[in-house]
């Protein structure tokens, strides 16, 4: 069996909604020390040609991880897989591993905030639609970093569980926070970042020796 969840960061994506305007694109920066003179080339676990684009603006949406569970054993007991690591490229071309993350920026010079949600969109389920059931996405150790001031940073979540076809908000930026670019990050560096993001798959549900994927939909939105 292998386990999938793709995030798409793509403006003409159906699944990612926006607000913003003007057409600045900022390029992801390091998860471990984000300097946006340094920008950096996410490798996309599950895309070849590379992550979809930001959606550019004043008030964006940078770039969003995508989660690969890798190929497991089907199982009749309860299990928990763990989300693979982001690698990327830094700016002087050495290969690096970190926590996956969620990267926002806010130039309109405003300071009127901002909110980010995420929804899982379908259930865990097969290209014939056969469903992983009671399958659970988990987030945890999130945390918000930034070249910034940390009087500036939104309020984050530090963890939560998705439910299905439900947005749930994930960052709130109230006036006067949030400006600049801000990564929310799962995991403080590699080794923390690889047990941040967990699937749990009960053992009493039917598995197919086929790949299972589900689609997260990240919305920002232009209201504190």
């Amino acid at each position: 069996m292998i386990s999938g969840s793709k995030a798409e960061a793509s403006d003409t994506a159906t699944h990612l909604n926006y607000e913003s305007s003007g057409g600045t694109l900022i390029k992801p920066l390091d998860p471990l020390l984000p300097d946006p003179t340094k920008p950096v080339a996410p490798i996309d676990p599950t895309d070849p040609s590379g992550p979809a684009p930001g959606t550019g603006g004043s008030l964006s949406l940078d770039f969003a991880s995508s989660f690969q569970f890798g190929q497991q054993a089907i199982s009749t007991t309860d299990e928990i897989y763990y989300a693979k690591t982001q690698e990327y490229i830094t700016s002087d071309g050495t290969k690096a591993v970190g926590p996956n993350y969620v990267q926002v920026s806010d130039i309109r010079g405003t300071g009127s905030g901002w909110r980010l949600a995420v929804k899982q969109t379908t259930q865990f389920q097969t290209t014939n639609g056969q469903l992983l059931k009671g399958a659970e996405l988990s987030f945890q150790q999130g945390k918000l970093v930034s070249n910034l001031s940390a009087d500036l940073a939104p309020t984050a979540l530090l963890s939560f569980t998705l439910p299905i076809n439900s947005e749930i908000d994930v960052i709130t930026a109230q006036s006067e926070k949030g400006m600049g670019t801000w990564l929310y990050r799962f995991g403080s560096d590699a080794t923390t970042g690889a047990k941040a993001i967990s699937l749990h798959v009960p053992g009493k549900t039917v598995k197919y020796a086929k790949q299972y994927q589900t689609q997260l939909t990240w919305t920002l939105k232009n209201v504190p």
